[in-house]
């Protein structure tokens, strides 16, 4: 392959060369400095009589006389077994002092949709220890449900919690997590690695890290490195996988940032058009196909700036995905642990995966009655700061010490606590024991005449 000395300018972290051979989108490219030091670049666009080229590692030291080699080939992902255990760099690179992987091939990272015709419904229930994900926004193999958290929330605690504790019921099908961590801190990398080794969840992982002194170009290829070994994984080694990818807010900052060097149009808030389209080409990777033993589970975690559920990247996030599950610093400020909050909250796909043979006959009737009377609780803190407690009717009283029992009994948990779906039920029925039967109007008649009695004698 030719070399040329071709480069036209130099802006952030991309490159114009003036175009001489036929190149494509995504195509590797070369650039060798002036010293003998080699870059690794890709093509991000090309016209008539140029070519873009984002520069992985910097574009720090590139001048016009460097040389240029397009090698007609697009970046692909050394996959095999042995990338379980493993802890590798947002470039797919080993990190963690072991031998490199030897591939039992290697794959494109771009991936392939899936077709719509050949995806399976999603059906079986993964339990993740959580009372507030499992019982009230129940996750669903094959499910994408992101967690919109606020900075100095603790999302990264909940996503390790997770990647430790999910598993499916019932099963000894193998269950695998991949998780990917965008933008990260050399701190937050050392607790993810340390958090991994020290709890064996390791030994079932794979895990990618690009921090935050990273490239931003790296950023934008880690997820797609990520769910590439996951599609691996499932679709070709049959096993049930789980994608955690955290902070989706870096990866489209770094999106964002290399569309300006593009002198691109922005859209809202700055953020390029089509991110709604590349956040669709991530987000949709995860599913089952029909005739294939494996899945593809995928929990992505973003903070929201400004605590806004309302901006870009959550708006366009809430679209792609099935539901939400949102973090609250109001209780986060109250010392709760996990601080979930179940009221804007959502997992669309839970009724697919709850009911009896899959978790619990009464799990749906039992996840409806606490959410009424804990939306109702909440309203009537508004009405006491205004009225007092003492203008409240018994019932409504009733209902305002529920909505605190389900904060300090419900919703919080040791972060090392794996609830079993019973016990996160049996916890329910427990804060409806003080309740009069006729006020537990989503639950219906059979099933308080089986669990009602045992949980008025616990409330006794």
């Amino acid at each position: 392959m030719k070399e040329y000395k071709t480069i036209k300018d130099v802006a952030g972290p991309l490159v114009f060369v003036e175009k001489t051979d036929p190149v494509g989108y995504g195509d590797l490219v070369s650039i060798r400095l002036s010293n003998g030091l080699l870059k690794n670049g890709q093509v991000l666009d090309t016209s008539e009589d140029l070519v873009v080229v984002q520069v992985f590692e910097g574009t720090s030291g590139i001048g016009k006389e460097a040389m240029v080699k397009f090698l007609g080939d697009t970046i692909k992902l050394p996959v095999s077994e042995d990338m379980l255990g493993r802890i590798l760099n947002g470039a797919g690179k080993p990190i963690d002092n072991g031998p490199e992987i030897i591939p039992e091939k290697k794959i494109d990272i771009i991936g392939a949709a899936i077709n719509p015709y050949a995806r399976q419904q999603p059906a079986d229930f993964i339990q993740t220890g959580i009372s507030t994900i499992d019982c009230t926004n129940t996750l669903v193999r094959g499910q994408k449900l992101p967690i919109f958290s606020g900075s100095g929330l603790p999302h990264n605690e909940i996503a390790l919690q997770i990647a430790r504790q999910a598993k499916v019921l019932g099963a000894e099908e193998k269950f695998v997590v991949v998780f990917a961590a965008m933008g990260i801190t050399n701190e937050e990398a050392q607790y993810f690695m340390a958090d991994f080794e020290r709890t064996g969840a390791l030994q079932r992982s794979v895990v990618f890290l690009n921090l935050a002194n990273d490239p931003a170009v790296e950023r934008l290829v880690t997820p797609r490195m990520a769910l590439t070994a996951a599609e691996y994984l499932a679709f070709e080694k049959d096993m049930h996988v789980l994608v955690i990818l955290t902070d989706m807010t870096n990866y489209c900052e770094s999106l964002r940032e290399i569309g300006a060097a593009r002198e691109e149009i922005p859209g809202r808030r700055g953020y390029p058009g089509y991110m709604y389209t590349d956040l669709a080409m991530i987000y949709e990777r995860a599913g089952i196909i029909k005739g294939k033993r494996g899945s593809i589970t995928q929990i992505p975690i973003l903070t929201m700036p400004g605590d806004d559920i309302t901006h870009p990247i959550a708006d366009l996030t809430g679209y792609i995905t099935e539901g939400q599950i949102v973090l609250s610093r109001e209780l986060h400020r109250k010392g709760i642990y996990p601080p979930i909050d179940v009221l804007p909250s959502l997992s669309r796909l839970m009724n697919l995966g709850i009911g009896p043979k899959k978790t619990r006959e009464d799990h749906k009737n039992v996840s409806d009655q606490l959410y009424a009377n804990y939306a109702e609780g909440r309203d009537l803190r508004g009405l006491v700061a205004i009225v007092g407690e003492e203008a409240l009717s018994e019932r409504d009283r009733r209902l305002l010490k529920s909505a605190e029992e389900f904060e300090t009994k419900f919703v919080q948990q040791n972060r090392l606590e794996d609830r079993a779906i019973t016990d996160t039920l049996g916890i329910g029925w427990n804060l409806f024991g003080p309740i009069p039967k006729q006020e537990l109007t989503r639950i219906s008649p059979e099933l308080k005449e089986k669990f009602y009695k045992e949980a008025k004698q616990v409330a006794k």
